[in-house]
This record gives structure tokens, C-alpha cells and sequence, in this order.
């Protein structure tokens, strides 16, 4: 029989550890730490708390916690005495069945990583999905956490463990994250279409227009049609567009989505994430047979990300308004131009169908928009879900440095006029200025030198030229606006001091986007609706909730990312249960309107 609740948070101290008896392997003392702050709502609330738990419980204690638990596939596995919780993991993992090969490399990884670490490899084998990690997954991951540093793969045991006891949770509790492994499962099968040259390789890559971009919207709009939504249509510019209709026909829609493009090589859940969770509580509101107010429209935005062609914003710049004509010349690397894209899929290339697409912000209580983080902080914290405050201003530049090149070894060091060290100065100068808003009551600034180059540069010579760009970014336009004049004002004192000329030219600046305090705490109490705190936080990346910002009210959620949090990286990732938590999220946020 499965445990409730309400059984958990009626137990005495000593009955409440042992109902938790195996969740934390050999760990008893975190069970009897959390029993003091019950009750628990939810058992994302229990998590949470048994997660702090080990936050707050020192480093030793943390260390003690890692090495109750087994070498993968190690001597204890062998002579078979591995916790009955352990067995059934590594059982469904296939470490029960390694090849004689297999056995051997990860025994040789075990010796170095204890060697390197003092402490076993833990990875929660059971995987994202819950399903259990290839043998193969699992060894390129032993492997490649290897190279982390000590700090970073200490955190790294810690949220393993914590994937660990939240799948036995499960176990214990007879729950099953159904909408969560919907919205996992999407984006698995949607990642099966990616371009040539990337797909044999097992990368994802979606460019605006091309074959695979094409079939991703036609598998979105199959979804959406099986999922309920009462029109399904791709738009003039490829946006797929799905529409729910309320109860009221005059009441004003709520809009919502994500984009489906991705960057070269990238993840499976960035953009996407925010298209299926409102796909699926329109799903589980067509299932119930149920009606909002209000109409939900959720759009899978054809591109944002500016990669075949530096149309950034496509999709949802045309829902503002803001496709400039210029648009449809640029031309890809292969010499094909946007309009020859767009009519090769089938699209009219016609601005007036374009610009028909702009929405009237009346018609509209306003924009949100789910994505996963991008960033480090809420997996850092053991924290599933985030409310963005603001999204960043930026303000991008190309610039060069003109000095002089001469003779590496004949020309002494006070006379140069290397243009790379004075580059070199600079970078420094970007990465102490930006670190000096750390503690902005508006968030952090960050600031970047993404690219350097010299031309013609030579081992030999001193760098005559050296170019480069700037990327500044900060949560408002003042904060911004103040980091471009500092570095502005420090590029022409040190070319100044070192007797050489610059040039910097702006090539994007994009206004911040705070979030509209409103639909921001519709977002916080959705989180609270799951038994988890509210954590605020700016996001650093742009979104399309940017380009609605500019006619309509806007606010996001955030999602943790897995492996610190990376992303347009293939080793970007979510779990099953995050995925349901903003679906719960999400559907308590339209519930409440």
C-alpha cells in the first residue's frame, strides 16, 4: 500500500524516519531533521525540505552523506550487498549485466575518481525520464565528470542524490509525474528532426526553413491537434499557432509559447519547453471537457534565435509588428535569401500576409511564457522553479584596435604599439566591471569579449589590429546603459595611454524587459501553489517574451536546468518532475484568471 501525506505528517519523530526509511541511502538523520516542519502540502514541499536539509548540514556531514552510497557497478554490487533501493537502480541501468570490457572500464573509473575526489561517483541511473541511463550514458558521464573541479562535482553528488530520493519518493508514494513525462517525451520526439550533417551525428540543429523545421511544425501541429485545441494553423511566417477558445467569446485571450528553432548543436528543451507545457494543460483541459473565460492561444515560434539568416525575432517580432522589408533579402551562407526560403516551404513571402499578423494588444490579457533557465542558479540552489524579474537590456558591439606591427624581436617593449594587449586589457576591464553590479538591488550585469581576432597575426610579430566584440548586458537600460560608458569611457583611456587608435561600432541594442508586476505575482503564487518558495531572478538571455513586452504586459517562468544549469549545449537538460511542476504551475495561473 502506498504512503500518503497524510500518514507522514500525522507520524511520530521515530515513525516518519522510517516511512522515509531508504529515501537517502543510509541516512536517517535527514528524515529526522525534516520531521520538525511538518506539515507538507505537497511532496514537492517534502522534497524541498529534505534538499535543504543537506544544504544546511555542513560539508563533512555532506561527504558522509556521498560515501553511504555504492560504487557504480563496484564489489558491493558484485558480492550483492547493495541496498534493495540501489539493486532495483542499477538493475534497471543494465550494471547488473556489463559486458567483461564494460566492468572494466568502470572499475578503472571508480579507482580514478575516488583517487581524484576521496568519495564515490554518484549519478542517479535512473536518469531525467526515470526510465534508467544507457550503460553507454552512463560511462560518458562518469568520464566527462571527471575533469570537474572538486567544489563543483561535490554539488554535482549532491543533486544526483537528491534525483535519486525523488524518484524513490515515488516509489514510495504511488505518484507518477504523467503530464511531466508528456512534456519530456515531446521533446525527445521532436528532437528526432534535425538537420543533415548534424543528425548523423546525433546533434540537434533547426534552422529557420529547412526540411527539419518544416517537419517540426507539422509534428506540432498534429500535437495540438490531438490535444484538443479548437484551430491549429501556421502562420505567414511559420509560426504554428494553436488556439483554445473560452467560454466567453468576447473575453480577451491569454497568449503564450515558445519558439521551435534551435542553435547549432543545441538542447532539446530551450524555446520548446514553453510551447509543450501549455500544450499540455490545454490537453488536460480538453480531457476534463472543461472551458476557461478565457481563450488560450499558444504559439510555437518559428524562429528566434538568428542563426540561417540574422533575422532574430522573426516570429515574434511580426506578432508587433516588427519585420522590417530588409528582411526578406539577407541571404543564408549558401546565397539562398530569406523570401526564397519561405517560398520554397511553401510560404507567400508576402508582407501584407506578414504584417497581418501583428496582434492587437486588446485582444490580449497579455504574454508569459515558460523556459528553462539557461543559467546555473536555480540548479545550484536545489530550487525547480524561478520567477523572472526582468529580462536584460543588451547592447552588442564590433570594435577594433589600430596600432602598430612591427618586428617581435626588435622592437623593444616601450615602444610597441600592440593592439592585442591593449584588446587584452580590456576583456579584464569588462570582466571587473560587470562583476561590480553583483549586488544591484535590479540583479547582476554580465558583460563578454565573445570573439578576438588578429588579422594576419603572426607568431613573430606584434598585432598591428585586433578585433573584437562586446556584449553588455544588464537587468534595466540604466544599468546597461551605465556599463557601455564605463567600458567606453576605459577603451579610450587605455588606447590613449598606449598611443593607438579604435573604432566601435553597435551592431544590436535591445531594451530591458522588466517583468509586468501583475502577471509576475500570478507566477509566484503558482509557485507557491506547488509547496515550493518563490525565487526571483533576471534572465540574461533574450526571449520572445521581449518582443511582446513591446505591446502587451509580459512575465516568465523559469525552469532548472540540469548538468549547472547549461544550455544550447547537447548536455542540456530537465527532468520529468520539473516539467510536471510547471505544468501544475501553469494550470494554477490559468485556474486563477
Amino acid at each position: 500500500m502506498s504512503l500518503t501525506l497524510d500518514q507522514l505528517n500525522a507520524a511520530g519523530r521515530d515513525s516518519f524516519v522510517a516511512l522515509l526509511d531508504g529515501v537517502y541511502e543510509h541516512s536517517p538523520w535527514i528524515a529526522d531533521a525534516a520531521w520538525s516542519q511538518r506539515p507538507f502540502k505537497t511532496i514537492p514541499q517534502l522534497k524541498y525540505t529534505l534538499a535543504q536539509v543537506v544544504r544546511q548540514s555542513g560539508e563533512e556531514r555532506q561527504k558522509g552523506l556521498i560515501r553511504a552510497h555504492p560504487e557504480l557497478a563496484g564489489k558491493a554490487a558484485v558480492a550483492g550487498q547493495l541496498t534493495a533501493e540501489s539493486t532495483n537502480e542499477q538493475s534497471r541501468a543494465g550494471l547488473t549485466h556489463c559486458t567483461a570490457q564494460e566492468f572494466a572500464r568502470l572499475q578503472q573509473l571508480n579507482a580514478d575518481y575516488n583517487a581524484r575526489f576521496g568519495w564515490p561517483f554518484i549519478l542517479a541511473v535512473r536518469g531525467p525520464r526515470g526510465l534508467g541511463l544507457t550503460r553507454e550514458q552512463i560511462i560518458d558521464t562518469f568520464a566527462r565528470r571527471l575533469d570537474n573541479p572538486a567544489d563543483f562535482e561535490l554539488a554535482e553528488c549532491l543533486r544526483n542524490i537528491h534525483r535519486i530520493a525523488e524518484i524513490r519518493l515515488h516509489d514510495k508514494f504511488g505518484t507518477e509525474p504523467v503530464l511531466g513525462n508528456l512534456v519530456w517525451d515531446w521533446a525527445e520526439s521532436l528532437a528526432a528532426h534535425s538537420e543533415p550533417g548534424y543528425a548523423e551525428q546525433g546533434q540537434l540543429t533547426v534552422t529557420y526553413m529547412t526540411p527539419a523545421h518544416q517537419a517540426c511544425a507539422a509534428q506540432l501541429t498534429t500535437w495540438m491537434q490531438d490535444c484538443g485545441f479548437d484551430e491549429v494553423s501556421i502562420d505567414a511566417v511559420g509560426n504554428v499557432v494553436g488556439i483554445y477558445q473560452g467560454s466567453d467569446a468576447s473575453a480577451p485571450r491569454l497568449l503564450t509559447g515558445s519558439h521551435y528553432d534551435t542553435v547549432r548543436n543545441g538542447g532539446k528543451y530551450d524555446g520548446r519547453l514553453g510551447i509543450f507545457v501549455p500544450m499540455a494543460c490545454v490537453r488536460e483541459l480538453h480531457r476534463q471537457g472543461r472551458r476557461l473565460k478565457y481563450g488560450i492561444e499558444v504559439i510555437g515560434f518559428a524562429e528566434e534565435e538568428g542563426q540561417r539568416f540574422k533575422a532574430t525575432f522573426l516570429g515574434s517580432g511580426a506578432l508587433v509588428g516588427d519585420f522590417p522589408p530588409s528582411w526578406l533579402d539577407q541571404q543564408d551562407a549558401d546565397g539562398i535569401s530569406l523570401r526564397e526560403a519561405m517560398q520554397a516551404a511553401g510560404l507567400s513571402a508576402s508582407l501584407a500576409d506578414i504584417h497581418a499578423l501583428k496582434r492587437d494588444p486588446a485582444r490580449y490579457l497579455g504574454f508569459v511564457e515558460v523556459h528553462i533557465e539557461q543559467g546555473p542558479w536555480l540548479d545550484e540552489i536545489d530550487q525547480p522553479l524561478g520567477v523572472v524579474t526582468a529580462i536584460n537590456g543588451s547592447a552588442r558591439y564590433a570594435g577594433e584596435v589600430i596600432g602598430q606591427a612591427s618586428h617581435a624581436g626588435t622592437t623593444p617593449m616601450d615602444r610597441r604599439k600592440d593592439a592585442a594587449a591593449a584588446v587584452a586589457e580590456l576583456v579584464l576591464y569588462v570582466e571587473q566591471r560587470a562583476a561590480w553590479d553583483a549586488h544591484s538591488p535590479q540583479g547582476p550585469s554580465v558583460g563578454t569579449v565573445g570573439v578576438l581576432n588578429v588579422p594576419s597575426g603572426s607568431v613573430n610579430v606584434v598585432p598591428g589590429r585586433c578585433q573584437f566584440t562586446l556584449d553588455l548586458r544588464a537587468p534595466d537600460n540604466a544599468q546597461r546603459d551605465a556599463l557601455v560608458a564605463d567600458v567606453h569611457k576605459q577603451l579610450a583611456a587605455i588606447c590613449e595611454r598606449r598611443g593607438l587608435r579604435h573604432t566601435l561600432t553597435l551592431s544590436m541594442q535591445a531594451s530591458a524587459a522588466p517583468s509586468d508586476p501583475s502577471w509576475q505575482a500570478r507566477w509566484e503564487a503558482a509557485v507557491m501553489a506547488t509547496g515550493l518558495p518563490v525565487f526571483k531572478l533576471p534572465s540574461g538571455a533574450g526571449h520572445d517574451a521581449m518582443k511582446l513586452h513591446e505591446c502587451m504586459p509580459q512575465a516568465m517562468l523559469f525552469v532548472r536546468g540540469g548538468n549547472a544549469g547549461i544550455s544550447h549545449n547537447p548536455l542540456e537538460t530537465i527532468t520529468n518532475d520539473d516539467a510536471q511542476l510547471c505544468v501544475d504551475a501553469f494550470m494554477h495561473l490559468l485556474e486563477q484568471l
